[in-house]
Order: structure tokens, then C-alpha cells, then sequence
């Protein structure tokens, strides 16, 4: 990553998993980076436990040239991010940069509407494990699991293994494959 791209985009839609969207958003803060929401409009989205979160931007006003890399919470959300040409189109231009795209638990489902897994070791919450393989990925059930640009992981209990591998996906630190 170039010192100039700090911001990294965190999906939101409503019914999002709160803890994997505020966690990884405090992480970026605490790391000197720009975490941006960005929702299919600028507004208010509530998650599963009640916390709300506001998009500043929708997909399709967002420069992927700004972008160190983009973030996809899980919950419900990705379910219905997935229904959105535009935030498709944001992802899929991240991944075509080599950007960094991570997701966890259900944010995979986006992943695959985005057609970026084909080919790549991934892992998610285990309802979307065959979603993923049917869609060309490998499947690894573990904490997380990096392939070159995509970070991905399971669960909220998996979050500090998750930022781990995003904070160092994101300094440049890592560029391979588990």
C-alpha cells in the first residue's frame, strides 16, 4: 500500500453482525487509517443487535482508486448487498486493482456474486461453505485464511485473527498464499 491510501471501505446494510463491522472499523482508526461506510446510499443501517451505522457514501459514489482495500461484515447484510449492482461492481473493481478484500462469516456470499473466489483458498461461516465451493473457491475451515489479496474469515470469534492478517494484508506485509 502506498502511504497516500488510507481509506479502507466497510460495507454496511442493515441486519450487519455488529461486532464485524465496529470491530474492524475501530481496529482501522487505531491503526491510522480512514475506515469509510459505504451502503448502497448514504443513510442509516441498524445491524442484528441494534447498533446503527451511518454510510457516508453510496457504492456507486466511491473512487475505488481511493481505496487501500474494502471490508464485508457479516450478519445479513452481504445477503442483501449481494442485490446491489453497484456495491458488486465496487468489489469486484478492489479485487481487479490486487486491493485488499476481506470478509467474514457471510460477507463471503458477496464474494461470490462478485465472482472473485474462483480458484482462491477461502473460508466463512460454514452455511456458505458450499455457495463458495460451488462458486470455484477452495474451503478451508479455518480462523482465517489469506490468498493473495483476500483475507477471509468465520465468525465474530475469530476477529483478532482477522485484523491481524487485514492490518498486514494492508502494510503490504503480505502478498502470499496461506
Amino acid at each position: 500500500m502506498t502511504e497516500e491510501l488510507k481509506k479502507v471501505g466497510v460495507l454496511v446494510e442493515d441486519d450487519y453482525e455488529d461486532l464485524e463491522l465496529w470491530y474492524p472499523y475501530y481496529r482501522l482508526l487505531e491503526a491510522g487509517y480512514d475506515p469509510v461506510l459505504i451502503g448502497p446510499k448514504p443513510g442509516t443501517y441498524r445491524g442484528k443487535h441494534g447498533y446503527q451505522a451511518v454510510a457516508t457514501l453510496a457504492a456507486e459514489q466511491v473512487d475505488p482508486r481511493e481505496l487501500a482495500g474494502l471490508i464485508v461484515p457479516g450478519g445479513f447484510a452481504p445477503d442483501r448487498l449481494r442485490t446491489h449492482g453497484s456495491v458488486v461492481e465496487l468489489l469486484r473493481i478492489v479485487f481487479d486493482r490486487e486491493m485488499l478484500v476481506a470478509s467474514i462469516c457471510h460477507g463471503g456470499s458477496l464474494l461470490v456474486s462478485a465472482n472473485v473466489v474462483r480458484g482462491r483458498k477461502v473460508t466463512s461461516y460454514r452455511s456458505i461453505e458450499m455457495d463458495l465451493i460451488n462458486a470455484g473457491a477452495r474451503y478451508i475451515d479455518r480462523d482465517v485464511v489469506v490468498d493473495g489479496n483476500i483475507v477471509t474469515s468465520r465468525r465474530p470469534d475469530d476477529l483478532p485473527s482477522f485484523m491481524r492478517e487485514v492490518l498486514l494484508s494492508l502494510k503490504g506485509q503480505r502478498t502470499k498464499s496461506d
